[in-house]
């Protein structure tokens, strides 16, 4: 940079860190080393938005209102004592209720976003339930690894493939399935990118996805289940940043409790980084 330009860095330091080494933006900012300024304040815009008024709450380490809201709403909890129950509250919640009240689409507009892959509402099951509520495969359909994938299936690439020009977290959708070439075709962002069927190990199906993941991406509506089974994963920065995913809507199915857990744990893995220290100097 030339000597008479400035530098502004803009990001959210609560969220989960990168995915990646390090955590650039928390070393930059209690360096101490650079001038630096919080947001804190909602303001009168912002204000009726309960999905804002829920994050920042959460970020306080306050427990977000849960309670049924009187009229129409951004921000809902809905209750489920344990996973079965979640699961299916989810399933009729993505494939019915948000599509009729808010006029969505459950496939392209609603995303669940999840703690971990592992358990009965984890990433992994909820997909296979999801995936047959709302686009079950008829005849044109693969089996790899795992998963089948069919025609309007949601998709996401788990790795970056400089080659396709597609990368990992991008959702794309499944356009066709030709058994004879062994070949799927999907489209990311209106683009249409080819997989052999022994190249599908870098596909999954996204109806539901980890909240890792999402990091970077927003969607219109957010479906989070929030259940003590997840307590290993349960963290103030995992939810805050499912929550700030949403757009329009967000949904938390699950326990209070384990909304609670969630917002009092900030004890994350540390990361031990000298950026810190080299700024410092």
């Amino acid at each position: 940079m030339p000597d008479e330009a400035a530098l502004l860095v803009v990001g959210d330091v609560d969220q989960l860190p990168s995915v990646g080494p390090g955590q650039v933006l928390a070393d930059i900012i209690t360096s101490g080393a650079v001038p630096v300024v919080r947001l804190t304040e909602v303001f009168r815009q912002a204000a009726k938005s309960q999905i804002i008024v829920s994050a920042h709450r959460i970020n306080e380490g306050c427990i977000p209102d849960l309670r049924k809201p009187g009229g129409e709403n951004d921000f809902y909890f809905v209750e489920a004592d344990d996973p079965e129950t979640a699961l299916l509250r989810i399933v009729e919640l993505v494939k019915t209720r948000i599509p009729t009240r808010f006029g969505l689409d459950p496939i392209r507009d609603v995303q669940v976003l999840c703690p971990m892959n592992r358990g009965g509402v984890g990433a992994r099951s909820l997909n296979v339930e999801l995936q047959m509520a709302l686009n079950p495969a008829g005849e044109r359909k693969v089996e790899r690894f795992g998963w089948t994938f069919a025609p309007g299936d949601k998709v996401m690439q788990i790795e970056n493939d400089y080659d396709k020009e597609v990368y990992n977290g991008d959702i794309g959708y499944v356009r066709d399935v030709e058994p004879d070439d062994g070949e799927l075709t999907a489209t990311f962002d209106g683009r249409l990118v080819a997989y052999g069927f022994g190249e599908l190990d870098t596909l999954v199906p996204a109806y539901a996805a980890t909240i890792h993941k999402s990091q970077g991406s927003e969607y219109p509506a957010v479906v989070i289940p929030v259940m003590t089974q997840h307590y290993a994963m349960l963290q103030r920065n995992l939810l805050y940043t499912g929550v700030t995913r949403g757009k329009k809507l967000v949904v938390l199915v699950g326990q209070k409790k384990a909304v609670a857990i969630a917002v009092r744990n900030v004890s994350g893995r540390r990361r031990w980084s000298k950026l810190g220290e080299w700024l410092q100097r």
